[in-house]
């Protein structure tokens, strides 16, 4: 089943995770939907993180989980943006791959069913 998660970057240009290379590259709302939105659609965003890692082969393979139909819905408000993400990926990964992109720029403000 389907979750909603409602997440805020209250200063985008802060929504950056510590390692350029997986990073957010976005500049807005629509950006930001989108590569949040592939990196739980794909595996390529993990598959970058883990190679990165200092042992690889030791990552928890739980925190490879996609949704080839996730959603996720940008929306600019003042200086803030928020993202509505819709899918069955866990919570926990669902964090985890908004640590990698936006480091701690980020705050998960509500969590519904879909």
């Amino acid at each position: 089943m389907p979750t909603r998660y409602y997440l805020s970057l209250p200063d985008p240009q802060r929504a950056r995770g510590s390692d350029p290379d997986v990073a957010f590259r976005a500049h807005g709302a629509d950006a930001f939907a989108e590569e949040l939105q592939q990196a739980l659609r794909s595996d390529a965003l993990f598959e970058r993180w883990r190679a990165r890692q200092p042992e690889p082969d030791a990552i928890d393979a739980s925190l490879a989980v996609t949704d080839p139909a996730a959603v996720v819905i940008g929306k600019q408000k003042d200086l803030r943006i928020d993202l509505v993400a819709t899918t069955t990926i866990p919570g926990s990964v669902l964090k985890q791959r908004m640590r990698v992109l936006a480091g701690s720029g980020w705050t998960l403000t509500d969590v519904t069913a879909a």
